[in-house]
C-alpha cells in the first residue's frame, strides 16, 4: 500500500501536502480502498474559512457515504473541479490527479498535530 513519505496524515485518512502557506489535501490510497468505488464527491465549502476537524464535504462510493474532515484551519481556496465528471480518480490516483481541495493555512503550528508517515502506518496497520 501506497503511503508516500513527503505527506503528512490525519486520523481520518486525509493525505495533506504543504507548499508554503497552501495545503493540498485528498483522501489516502487506505481510506479509498475502504470505501471501494468512489462516484461522487461533493466539497461546497469552497470560499469558506473552516476549524481544523470541521467537514468540508462528503465522498460517496456504491455503498457509503463519508465525511471529509479538515486537517487544518483555513481557507478552502480550490477545489478539484475534475473529480466532478470523474470522481473514480480518487480511486485511481488518490495522491496526485485525485486531490480535492487546497486550504489557505491560518495557523501553521496546527500542523505539528499531523501524522508522518510512519505514524500513519502504524495507524492503520500496515
Amino acid at each position: 500500500m501506497s503511503i508516500p513519505a513527503n505527506l503528512k496524515y490525519t486520523k481520518d485518512h486525509e493525505w495533506v501536502s504543504i507548499e508554503g502557506d497552501v495545503a493540498t489535501v485528498g483522501i489516502t490510497h487506505f481510506a479509498q480502498k475502504e470505501l471501494g468505488d468512489i462516484v461522487y464527491v461533493e466539497v461546497e465549502t469552497l470560499d469558506q474559512t473552516l476549524d481544523k476537524d470541521e467537514v468540508f464535504g462528503t465522498v460517496e462510493a456504491v455503498k457509503t457515504v463519508s465525511d471529509l474532515f479538515l486537517p487544518l484551519t483555513g481557507e478552502i481556496i480550490a477545489f478539484n473541479d475534475s473529480l466532478e465528471s470523474a470522481p473514480e480518480t480518487v480511486n485511481s490516483d488518490p495522491y496526485g490527479a485525485g486531490w480535492m481541495i487546497k486550504i489557505k493555512i491560518a495557523d501553521a503550528s496546527e500542523i505539528d498535530s499531523l501524522l508522518s508517515d510512519s505514524a500513519y502506518k502504524q495507524l492503520i496497520g500496515a
